[in-house]
């Protein structure tokens, strides 16, 4: 999944230095008429200040990946963070500029996508490091990922809270491992390989968007 050449090829054209560059990008977006949610991940540096932001755009019913977009916040990047080496992971390069442009160009990106609502892992903290996205709906996928009553993927064996949820062992990488069954699965903590990934779980978890309506922040 993480070795996609498509997605590695799709990435790397989107590099651009300044910040006209990137709002240039937003006028050829063909405004999309179906619906679409958009699954966000944000990295933060050592200050807890968001350094890039990855975002992957799926169709709202069958959560099939159609786009994704990464961003890398300038200067906040410099100051370095625990996964700046994986920044560029493989070579991906995002759209570097300072955050207003790149809140500015995703707001834009998200409009034409026809998204309404966005998904995140554990959402909270991304939610909450990106206050001018917060007038959209958001949804914590961890909600239902993390509860055995939602994850069929969840072992019986596997020690739960009364509620179904998990003790232990919710976050990305194992339950990404329980879905597809690839004991060898690591999370690289690149904001848009790990946005593409969080999708992935939506997709195998197989509910709708309606049956996250218990997870909406």
């Amino acid at each position: 999944m993480n070795s996609s050449l498509d997605f590695l090829n799709m990435i790397k054209n989107q590099s651009v230095q300044e910040k006209k560059t990137v709002a240039k990008e937003s006028v050829f977006f063909t405004p999309c008429a179906s619906d679409r949610i958009a699954v966000i991940d944000t990295e933060t540096n050592w200050h807890d200040a968001v350094m890039s932001l990855g975002v992957a755009i799926a169709d709202a019913e069958s959560f099939k990946c159609v786009d994704k977009r990464y961003y890398i916040f300038e200067p906040e990047c410099y100051v370095g963070g625990i996964y700046s080496n994986v920044m560029n992971y493989r070579g991906v390069k995002g759209i570097s500029c300072n955050r207003d442009a790149a809140i500015a160009d995703l707001e834009k990106y998200l409009l034409h996508n026809n998204v309404k609502k966005i998904m995140a892992y554990n959402a909270k903290f991304d939610y909450g490091h990106l206050p001018e996205l917060q007038h959209f709906e958001w949804f914590d996928i961890m909600r239902l990922a993390a509860y055995k009553q939602y994850n069929r993927a969840i072992p019986e064996t596997a020690l739960c809270c009364k509620t179904g949820r998990l003790k232990s062992n919710y976050g990305v990488e194992p339950i990404m491992r329980m879905l597809t069954g690839d004991s060898r699965y690591k999370e690289i903590h690149n904001a848009v390989y790990d946005a593409v990934d969080e999708l992935k779980i939506v997709e195998l978890l197989g509910h709708s968007l309606e049956t996250y309506g218990c997870a909406k922040l």
